[in-house]
């Protein structure tokens, strides 16, 4: 296979999973570790992706850059499916307690389980939440009570923020918040590229009794512009794959618990 080719493959890959890493791609064309690195490298310098460590994302992976929750929720859909069936394992027989659901496509692919898995319950629960898509897909669910809380409504996310939101969620204790992020790092914690999103997050997490972040692959050792929480802050990572050395040593030791989907 010609460098061209490779290359034009790698920027497919890159489309369809946002991310790529070296070994993969030696793994993948049969070709040693440097000449996938020469790769990225020939592909960063044409502006079409960014180099990151052990491989690369795509330019819209920049610490500013946010897609819609349309676009988020077509990529990897099956993985966030997964990603959401193994969370709610939280929800434990007869549970009879509050749930915060944060906005995001994982958080969204939750939103859809949900019914099932409260009705396997057996009790009536409150849902809270400031995504307006979630709240839409979980108005009527039978063994649940939900509750919406207002605030500017973003475009890219469909949801809540601002000092209202903030104030609102404050004055909850959620036994339980799903928690989305668009980044996750052993240095820098959990981050998203807006300030206004990034304060509502915080203040999930600073409210919730446990907190059980949902992630894919694409956020694990990704920096995003505004830190919203540090690791030790959560209790629970839902993700598609195990995080590399760095990340699993940095989440050992925030006694962060790391299930697999």
């Amino acid at each position: 296979m010609y460098a061209m080719e490779r290359q034009e493959l790698i920027e497919r890959i890159l489309l369809d999973e946002g991310r790529v890493s070296v070994v993969d791609l030696s793994r993948r064309f049969d070709v040693t570790t440097e000449t996938v690195r020469r790769d990225l490298d020939q592909l960063e310098r044409s502006g079409a992706l960014r180099r990151v460590h052990g491989g690369a994302v795509s330019r819209e992976r920049d610490s500013t850059a946010e897609p819609t929750l349309a676009e988020r929720t077509r990529v990897r859909s099956e993985a966030k499916s997964a990603i959401a069936r193994r969370a709610m394992e939280v929800i434990g027989p007869r549970f009879h307690g509050s749930l915060y659901l944060d906005a995001g496509s994982t958080t969204q692919a939750i939103a859809t389980q949900l019914p099932e898995r409260l009705s396997l319950a057996g009790g009536q629960v409150e849902i809270v939440t400031h995504a307006m898509p979630l709240a839409y897909a979980l108005a009527g669910t039978p063994d649940a009570d939900v509750t919406v809380i207002g605030g500017r409504v973003r475009t890219a996310t469909a949801a809540a923020v601002g000092a209202d939101t903030v104030r609102s969620i404050e004055r909850l204790r959620p036994d339980i918040a799903f928690l989305g992020t668009n980044g996750i790092s052993a240095s820098f914690g959990l981050s998203t590229p807006d300030p206004d999103e990034a304060a509502v997050k915080s203040a999930i997490v600073g409210a919730a009794r446990r907190v059980v972040v949902v992630a894919d692959t694409d956020k694990l050792g990704t920096e995003l512009l505004v830190s919203f929480a540090r690791l030790d802050a959560i209790d629970v990572l839902v993700t598609d794959a195990a995080p590399d050395a760095a990340l699993a040593a940095a989440l050992s030791d925030a006694e962060v618990e790391v299930w697999i989907a």
